[in-house]
């Protein structure tokens, strides 16, 4: 008996709770319609739901200004000057890391050197701040050329003279 009672119960609630839903899906889509019929410039503005007891509609809402447009970096860039970085240096050419690291060996030149000795030898001697990642790229590159040759455990590299 009283699981019968609690089923019943049980049911009514889920009866409540199916016609809540779909109480709420009909306003939901109405609104939606009603926002898929204006026309695109006030379907952004459109309200998203009508508040419970308001009696009629509310008023249209004006449609809001554009926002003015702003000019970007490259947009001030004066005409016939190159386009700069963040920092006003140029971009370098392609192969210029290989190059540099090179020229770094070639001064060292009978000794192996690890790349953090590399790296502050171009920031010492060339000004050039370049990532670790950068030099093992161009170590690479320079070891398929056959410029430069791995040390010990490839921790060391040395000009191939």
């Amino acid at each position: 008996m009283a699981k019968s009672a609690i089923n019943q119960l049980q049911d009514q609630i889920d009866a409540v709770r199916r016609e809540a839903y779909a109480e709420g899906y009909t306003a939901a889509m109405q609104v939606i319609q009603k926002a898929a019929a204006l026309p695109p410039s006030h379907a952004a503005v459109a309200p998203a739901r009508r508040q419970a007891g308001a009696a009629k509609a509310a008023p249209e809402p004006a449609p809001m200004p554009a926002a003015p447009r702003r000019r970007g970096r490259l947009a001030k860039a004066v005409a016939g000057k190159p386009a700069t970085g963040a920092r006003g240096a140029k971009r370098p050419r392609r192969g210029d890391n290989a190059q540099l690291v090179a020229e770094v060996l070639q001064a060292v030149a009978p000794r192996a050197v690890r790349p953090a000795e590399i790296r502050t030898a171009l920031q010492r001697d060339k000004g050039v701040d370049m990532a670790f990642t950068s030099i093992r790229h161009a170590l690479g590159q320079l070891e398929a050329r056959q410029v430069v040759e791995p040390g010990a455990e490839n921790k060391t590299w040395r000009h191939r003279a």
